[in-house]
């Protein structure tokens, strides 16, 4: 029986990659010694794989940045800006096209679905002239094939490159992306009958967005596509992968009748009733690759289910024709357990990164053709056992604080615009206030105090002596500006989920847990395995002391109970929005305490809540529900004076601006630069906002510095749909991936387009 894979983590097990990259970035190394790392990672991937005895394998599965960009490369559909004149795309261009440069921004960078992924988004229109531009795809065939693996190629499918692309800069919005299919096609075919001639015999196209709730002539376009495909793709063996979500009944028809295919993969871990569709017709002599190994989560697969359902899924299928499979990407789970050295016995039995994944993937294919390891399997559901009965797992406090939080809304009595007058009495700001969005730069130093702290090298007071230090260089930084509102830069944070996670009961946390962000950015997941509570205060000594070092309003930082599920891996035995309501319990005891200490302005960070937005529509709704209500659950004891602050980032907002309304927050600051102000859109029709907003001003995952004329033409077009007494000048998001270099200047003439328009706004009355 047949095993595969749908894709592997790129960084490596100790983020190999990620150092190799920022290396070049910085002119420490050369671009082959980039090369040479991520010729080593590839191969020790695919070797793993094969040692596993695994089947299909992927190749082209690897980026040095993301796997939507490295299609923008392959199709040569490079922006202009960028100066490009043809050929094979080098690093220059590519890295232009994710980070920006001196003197041009980044492409807009977005959520991959509804995961805490970011792809980079291809900007396009009538007049890009697509070329066979990267040979990447082909490259590493050759290369696994002279490594003695026989890899399956992975290509983003043409249909879903151009839904998940957008129009370009000046090209109209109602532009059909889907009318460029016959452009692009002919870049496809390229590619494959090169593949074809190197000796490929299965190729795997990515369709993620067959999920979604698509349109008769979307789906329609999925058939145009492959029709015209199906000549030169004759030959091959084509596998179409989706994931994340179940089909819908008319994706599904669509799918098991496009020309050329061979097999289908779907995630059966996000798609329950996709089983349904396939029992009921799935056609004769097609493989069926079955996704029974979840790709998001780190729970060790319960090997028994599994082999249930591949069973039952055999006998319409055929034998022969069954796979086992991920239910998509390993990319979305930490890399390997056996780097995790300080997890105890129990939660680790628990547990499953990729490198296990593979092995389950393995086992359950072996099982299905009668050759079960018995023991591995008595191991497996040893462990299942385990986790259910561990009294570590429930706190019955918790479930009945949570329980008891039914019927009731949990909204501020005091309605926003009167919060804000109160609370204007109090911060007395000027108009147009500028402030930003938590973090500040991570210096070398910085992180070397964390980890000997975390090493016991260094005693508590040195500890505590050396972040103060850097709290208040960062304080007189900001009054240095002229910041109105202050931050503290979060020195004692590592990541901003990690932190909090590490303070309340039910997490557990990971060495080497590393999982891909974007780009270099890796984030280490909290793992939720219980019921969650706040022993004690997380946050309040570290914003205490900063605003003790200045009469300026300090914000207290905190990350909100939405996001938090959403970046951590999270317990699968009870509904995600009971794990919400839990740990938005805990932040509201924090934020009160915040508040008891005399911090006056708190920011409770929900940077995910869009990103945890089922992916079809009729999910949404219960969604939204639960997710602002844990919000609200957060804050709903302050005094009309507390001004509460959110933060969002990365997304798509303007089809959830209801919602975010419905948050209740006093002040809110949200991405705006980097995807070409699309969140002014709503403004312009007709959306009313009453709260203090601050859509970002300029864009911090980027290392250009904007002047002060860019920053105060992106506030000119605010203020054309937004009131000059609610909006907030700030960057994008928090500044800890930016160095000082880069952050001085650009918060420089942030602070200085605000006054600039302040005194334009006062000599206009």
């Amino acid at each position: 029986m047949a095993s595969h894979i749908v894709g592997y983590p790129r960084m490596g097990p100790k983020r190999e990659l990620k150092f190799a990259l920022e290396s070049f970035w910085d002119q420490k190394s050369s671009a082959e010694d980039l090369q040479k790392v991520a010729a080593g990672l590839r191969s020790s991937i695919w070797k793993q794989m094969a040692d596993a005895g695994i089947k299909y394998i992927p190749s082209n599965t690897f980026s040095y940045y993301d796997q939507v960009l490295d299609a923008t490369a392959m199709l040569g559909a490079v922006p202009p800006r960028y100066g490009w004149k043809g050929g094979e795309i080098g690093f220059d261009t590519y890295f232009s096209m994710a980070r920006g440069n001196a003197s041009v921004p980044a492409m807009e960078m977005t959520k991959w679905f509804d995961t805490n992924y970011h792809f980079i988004v291809p900007e396009l229109g009538p007049d890009v002239n697509f070329s066979y531009a990267s040979h990447k795809a082909v490259d590493e065939y050759k290369e696994a094939k002279a490594l003695g693996v026989n890899t399956v190629p992975v290509l983003i499918g043409p249909v879903s490159y151009l839904l998940l692309s957008k129009p370009a800069k000046g090209v109209e919005k109602t532009f059909s992306l889907l009318s460029l299919l016959p452009k692009i096609l002919p870049i496809y075919k390229e590619v494959i009958s090169e593949l074809k001639a190197a000796g490929a015999s299965w190729i795997q196209f990515d369709e993620p967005t067959l999920v979604l709730d698509l349109e008769a002539h979307q789906l329609q376009a999925f058939s145009a596509a492959y029709a015209d495909l199906e000549s030169t793709l004759s030959g091959l063996n084509v596998l179409i992968e989706s994931y994340f979500a179940d089909l819908t009944s008319d994706a599904y028809k669509t799918l098991i009748k496009l020309k050329g295919v061979t097999a289908y993969g779907l995630d059966l871990v996000r798609g329950t009733k996709t089983i349904d569709l396939i029992k009921s017709n799935f056609p004769k002599g097609k493989f069926f690759f079955a996704g029974v190994v979840d790709g998001r989560n780190i729970w060790a697969n319960d090997l028994a289910s599994s082999l249930s359902t591949l069973q039952a899924l055999e006998a319409v299928v055929g034998k022969e024709n069954l796979v086992v499979s991920t239910s998509c990407s390993l990319l979305h789970t930490a890399v390997d357990l056996v780097n995790e050295t300080k997890l105890d016995d129990e939660i680790k039995s628990w547990l499953a990164f990729a490198a296990q994944k593979v092995v389950e993937v393995n086992a359950l294919a072996k099982a299905l053709g009668g050759q079960k390891d018995e023991a591995f399997f008595a191991s497996n559901a040893a462990a299942q056992a385990s986790r259910k009965s561990s009294p570590r797992v429930t706190n019955e406090a918790v479930q009945k604080a949570a329980a008891a939080l039914k019927g009731s809304d949990h909204r501020r009595v005091t309605n926003v615009s009167d919060r804000l007058d109160a609370q204007q009495k109090k911060l007395n700001l000027p108009i147009l206030p500028t402030t930003t969005i938590g973090s500040f730069p991570q210096t070398l130093e910085l992180r070397r105090v964390r980890r000997e702290f975390k090493a016991n090298k260094i005693s508590e007071d040195d500890y505590v002596k050396a972040i103060k230090e850097e709290i208040k260089k960062v304080v007189e930084l900001q009054e240095e500006l002229d910041i109105d509102v202050l931050v503290h830069g979060e020195p004692e944070r590592n990541d901003m989920v990690e932190y909090f996670g590490e303070q309340l009961s039910g997490f557990a946390f990971t060495v080497n847990g590393w999982v891909q962000s974007y780009g270099s950015r890796c984030v280490k997941p909290p793992i939720i395995y219980g019921d969650v509570s706040r022993p004690k205060p997380m946050t309040v000594f570290w914003s205490s002391a900063a605003q003790s070092m200045t009469k300026r309003p300090m914000k207290g930082m905190l990350t909100g109970p939405v996001t938090i599920l959403n970046w951590s891996f999270v317990r699968n035995d009870q509904p995600r929005f009971e794990t919400c309501y839990q740990i938005a319990l805990a932040i509201k005891d924090e934020v009160e305490d915040l508040e008891k200490a005399g911090i006056n302005v708190i920011q409770i960070d929900e940077a995910a809540l869009r990103e945890g937005l089922p992916l079809r529509k009729s999910e949404h709704a219960f969604y939204l529900k639960w997710a602002v209500h844990s919000f609200r659950i957060t804050n709903v004891g302050v005094k009309d004076t507390t001004q509460i602050h959110t933060h969002m980032c990365y997304s798509n907002f303007n089809d959830i601006i209801h919602s975010i309304i419905d948050m209740d927050a006093d002040v809110i600051t949200i991405e705006n630069s980097r995807s070409d102000e699309k969140l002014l859109s709503v403004f312009r029709e007709g959306v009313k906002y009453g709260a203090g907003i601050g859509p970002g001003v300029y864009d911090i995952h980027s290392p250009r510095i904007p002047s002060t004329e860019e920053i105060a033409d992106r506030i000119n077009k605010m203020l054309a749909v937004l009131e000059s007494n609610i909006l907030w000048v700030n960057p994008d998001c928090g500044l800890k991936t930016r160095k000082y270099a880069e952050v001085k200047p650009a918060l420089n003439n942030m602070v200085a387009a605000a006054k600039l328009l302040r005194l334009q706004l006062a000599s206009a009355k």
